[in-house]
Protein backbone atom coordinates (compact mmCIF):
# COMPACT_ATOMS: atom_id res chain seq x y z
CA UNK A 1 0.00 0.00 0.00
CA UNK A 2 1.84 3.38 -1.06
CA UNK A 3 -0.07 6.85 -0.23
CA UNK A 4 2.17 8.87 -2.00
CA UNK A 5 2.61 11.05 1.17
CA UNK A 6 3.77 14.40 0.01
CA UNK A 7 7.42 15.50 1.09
CA UNK A 8 7.03 18.16 3.97
CA UNK A 9 9.37 20.65 5.50
CA UNK A 10 8.70 21.08 9.20
CA UNK A 11 5.60 22.69 10.52
CA UNK A 12 5.35 25.01 13.31
CA UNK A 13 2.04 27.25 14.64
CA UNK A 14 2.84 30.98 15.69
CA UNK A 15 0.98 32.95 17.74
CA UNK A 16 -1.32 34.58 15.80
CA UNK A 17 -2.14 31.06 14.18
CA UNK A 18 -3.33 29.95 17.95
CA UNK A 19 -4.75 33.24 18.45
CA UNK A 20 -6.67 32.75 15.32
CA UNK A 21 -7.50 28.91 16.31
CA UNK A 22 -8.91 29.88 19.74
CA UNK A 23 -11.25 32.38 18.38
CA UNK A 24 -12.44 29.78 15.36
CA UNK A 25 -13.19 27.01 18.38
CA UNK A 26 -14.65 30.56 20.81
CA UNK A 27 -11.91 29.13 23.86
CA UNK A 28 -10.26 32.45 25.74
CA UNK A 29 -6.55 32.26 25.38
CA UNK A 30 -5.07 34.94 27.41
CA UNK A 31 -1.99 36.55 25.19
CA UNK A 32 0.82 35.19 27.85
CA UNK A 33 -0.56 31.76 26.89
CA UNK A 34 -0.19 31.66 23.24
CA UNK A 35 3.76 31.59 22.40
CA UNK A 36 3.71 28.48 25.04
CA UNK A 37 0.73 27.34 23.06
CA UNK A 38 1.98 28.00 19.87
CA UNK A 39 5.32 25.82 20.84
CA UNK A 40 3.12 22.87 22.13
CA UNK A 41 1.55 22.63 19.30
CA UNK A 42 4.39 23.41 17.11
CA UNK A 43 5.93 19.79 19.23
CA UNK A 44 2.41 17.98 18.25
CA UNK A 45 2.70 18.52 14.54
CA UNK A 46 6.62 17.38 14.47
CA UNK A 47 5.99 14.33 16.13
CA UNK A 48 3.08 13.74 13.78
CA UNK A 49 5.07 14.11 10.89
CA UNK A 50 7.81 11.77 12.68
CA UNK A 51 5.31 9.55 12.50
CA UNK A 52 4.52 9.93 8.58
CA UNK A 53 8.14 8.74 7.98
CA UNK A 54 7.58 5.41 9.31
CA UNK A 55 7.28 2.88 6.32
CA UNK A 56 3.95 1.36 6.71
CA UNK A 57 3.42 -0.32 3.66
CA UNK A 58 4.41 -3.67 4.58
CA UNK A 59 1.92 -3.30 7.31
CA UNK A 60 -1.66 -5.10 7.06
CA UNK A 61 -4.51 -2.40 8.72
CA UNK A 62 -6.31 -3.50 11.48
CA UNK A 63 -8.70 -2.85 13.48
CA UNK A 64 -6.96 -3.79 16.89
CA UNK A 65 -3.94 -4.71 18.29
CA UNK A 66 -5.31 -7.85 19.88
CA UNK A 67 -5.62 -10.91 17.52
CA UNK A 68 -9.29 -12.14 18.83
CA UNK A 69 -12.11 -13.29 17.52
CA UNK A 70 -15.50 -11.98 18.58
CA UNK A 71 -18.06 -14.19 20.38
CA UNK A 72 -21.00 -15.14 18.20
CA UNK A 73 -24.47 -15.37 19.91
CA UNK A 74 -27.53 -16.63 18.15
CA UNK A 75 -29.32 -13.11 16.90
CA UNK A 76 -32.83 -14.07 18.72
CA UNK A 77 -35.63 -10.91 19.81
CA UNK A 78 -35.84 -11.07 23.68
CA UNK A 79 -37.30 -9.50 26.55
CA UNK A 80 -34.82 -10.17 28.31
CA UNK A 81 -37.09 -11.14 31.05
CA UNK A 82 -36.19 -8.12 33.36
CA UNK A 83 -39.24 -6.35 33.78
CA UNK A 84 -39.51 -6.18 37.13
CA UNK A 85 -35.78 -5.76 37.97
CA UNK A 86 -36.17 -2.69 35.79
CA UNK A 87 -39.09 -1.56 36.70
CA UNK A 88 -37.53 -1.89 40.60
CA UNK A 89 -34.44 1.10 40.08
CA UNK A 90 -37.43 3.48 39.00
CA UNK A 91 -38.34 5.99 41.64
CA UNK A 92 -42.17 5.03 40.41
CA UNK A 93 -43.95 1.85 38.72
CA UNK A 94 -47.63 1.41 37.30
CA UNK A 95 -48.13 -1.73 35.97
CA UNK A 96 -44.68 -2.60 34.91
CA UNK A 97 -43.89 0.92 33.26
CA UNK A 98 -41.94 3.65 34.45
CA UNK A 99 -44.61 6.11 35.87
CA UNK A 100 -43.61 10.04 35.33
CA UNK A 101 -45.40 13.08 36.44
CA UNK A 102 -47.24 14.75 33.90
CA UNK A 103 -45.58 17.68 32.55
CA UNK A 104 -47.91 18.96 30.09
CA UNK A 105 -51.04 20.88 32.09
Amino acid sequence: MNFNRPERSHMSVDKATVARIAHLARIGVAEEQLRPLAAELSGILQWIEQLNEVDTDAVAPMASVHDEALRWRKDVVDDGGKQAEIIANAPDGVNGFFAVPKVIE
